[in-house]
């Protein structure tokens, strides 16, 4: 009897185990409505829509959808980001349809093959997958080859014909009606159709799930996270622009007078708002960052350490310029150890930093001097007259005396420094510009217990 007793509570967990394993799979409610998750890419093929999918493809497993529906239109973009987006296709578990919504082509057809199903729009197109550059003229050889590659090998994947995924890219594949004229191929909905390259046409993703005899679903559609929507912000250009200025201006005040607190940390704050959404967008590499802070500490080098504005002062001064422009764009593989920025996409970006350090430098001269002459200053400085009769013993003026005398540079003037009159040393601020060691100064005025001196 023990026996059996044994033998039924073995026979009972082991079942159990198995029920606790397949139920939610073996028993799931039959009236249960299937998830489609609508995935919209409506912009240029890049980092930011690479982010979006990425992101779109994690919430939708998140939600436990069935479908994804890719909603399509786009001209195209960058290869490398489109070929993320396609692996990354490829790999989810959850099948993907893809809708165009007017336009797939270039690397937007990639992304499109890649997809368990295509349906198309009327009036749409898909194809001309020819890799361009920034001028908009054909790219090398070895782009195009790489392109028809992957072409083919995700058609492969997806049971799709190779040579039409192949001719989107190059001109010379000839296909006895398909593609005969010795031009890249674009295929319309009805010749997608036609060609199997394509499920079916429809106006609407409702209409997409109905040709794919989807019914009594729920639709979600993606949405851009907080952290997304910030990242989006702050990459863009007119933002960039801003915090380049801010950055500039708060180097430039740390520089004049140093251990002013606000300046600088203003500086490092729009510094780590610049570099951050840029290295989480791919666009900034470790190396650029690293050139921008090298730059900042040959300019400190040169300013407190090296007399004179040379060598270091020059490259600091390149580095900081090269490094904010260079984590503006994306770069592209070379056969350098790094790889390096398309010409024309970096001259945008050195334009926008130029423009930007200028305007920030200018505003910083005219803002100071419009304080130093405000309302605003002169509330925070002293107006009452202590005279001797009251007890008050004044500072010593002699440096009044001063005005008008010629003297030299005792050390560099950045704008402060000291100068050297009648075998004495004083310290005195530059009028406008720098004042190298040794050159010949002429005092302009005294005020504020400071003596200004210009190149005499």
């Amino acid at each position: 009897m023990k026996n059996i007793f044994s033998f039924l509570l073995t026979c009972y967990l082991i079942l159990a185990t198995c029920y606790s394993v397949f139920a939610q799979e073996t028993f799931r409610p039959k009236n249960l409505k299937p998830i489609v998750y609508v995935l919209p890419i409506k912009e240029e093929i890049g980092p930011v829509s690479s982010r979006h999918l990425l992101e779109g493809l994690k919430q939708a497993s998140d939600a436990k959808a069935d479908y994804i529906i890719l909603y399509l239109n786009t001209y195209g973009g960058a290869v490398d980001d489109a070929d993320k987006m396609r692996t990354a296709i490829l790999n989810c578990k959850i099948p993907v349809y893809a809708y165009v919504d007017n336009n797939a082509a270039s690397a937007g057809a990639l992304i499109a093959i890649s997809c368990d199903s295509i349906y198309m729009a009327p009036g749409a197109n898909i194809g001309a997958a020819t890799v361009v550059g920034q001028d908009g003229k054909p790219a090398p050889e070895k782009y195009q080859s790489y392109m028809r590659s992957i072409l083919r090998s995700t058609a492969e994947q997806n049971k799709r014909d190779q040579k039409i995924a192949e001719a989107m890219n190059d001109s010379r594949a000839y296909i006895p009606g398909v593609n005969d004229s010795g031009k890249v191929l674009t295929f319309t909905t009805s010749e997608a159709i036609k060609n199997h390259f394509c499920e079916g046409e429809a106006k609407s993703v409702e209409e997409v799930l109905k040709l794919a005899h989807v019914e009594n679903y729920e639709i979600i559609t993606y949405e851009i996270s907080g952290v997304g929507t910030a990242i989006d912000w702050l990459i863009n250009p007119a933002i960039s622009g801003f915090l380049i200025m801010i950055i500039i201006a708060g180097i430039y005040y740390e520089f004049q007078a140093p251990g002013t607190i606000f300046p600088i940390a203003a500086s490092m704050l729009a510094a780590l708002l610049y570099f951050a959404p840029h290295y989480l967008q791919g666009l900034a590499e470790n190396w650029e960052i690293l050139i921008f802070f090298v730059g900042v500490i040959l300019l400190a080098l040169e300013v407190f350490v090296i007399p004179g504005f040379g060598v270091a002062g020059a490259l600091g001064v390149l580095f900081i310029v090269l490094g904010l422009a260079l984590s503006l764009v994306k770069s592209v593989p070379t056969n350098f150890p790094v790889n390096l920025p398309e010409g024309n996409a970096f001259i945008s970006a050195l334009f926008i930093v130029l423009a930007s350090t200028t305007i920030s430098i200018g505003l910083s001269f005219y803002l100071f001097g419009r304080f130093i002459k405000s309302s605003a200053f002169s509330r925070v400085s002293v107006k009452s007259v202590n005279s001797k009769a009251h007890g008050f013993v004044g500072v010593d003026m002699t440096s009044l005396n001063l005005v008008g005398k010629e003297g030299s540079a005792f050390t560099v003037l950045r704008p402060s420094g000291k100068v050297e009159i009648d075998g004495d040393v004083y310290d005195a601020t530059a009028e406008s510009g720098f004042i190298d060691k040794g050159e010949k100064i002429l005092v302009v005025k005294y005020e504020t217990a400071q003596l200004f001196v210009r190149k005499g």
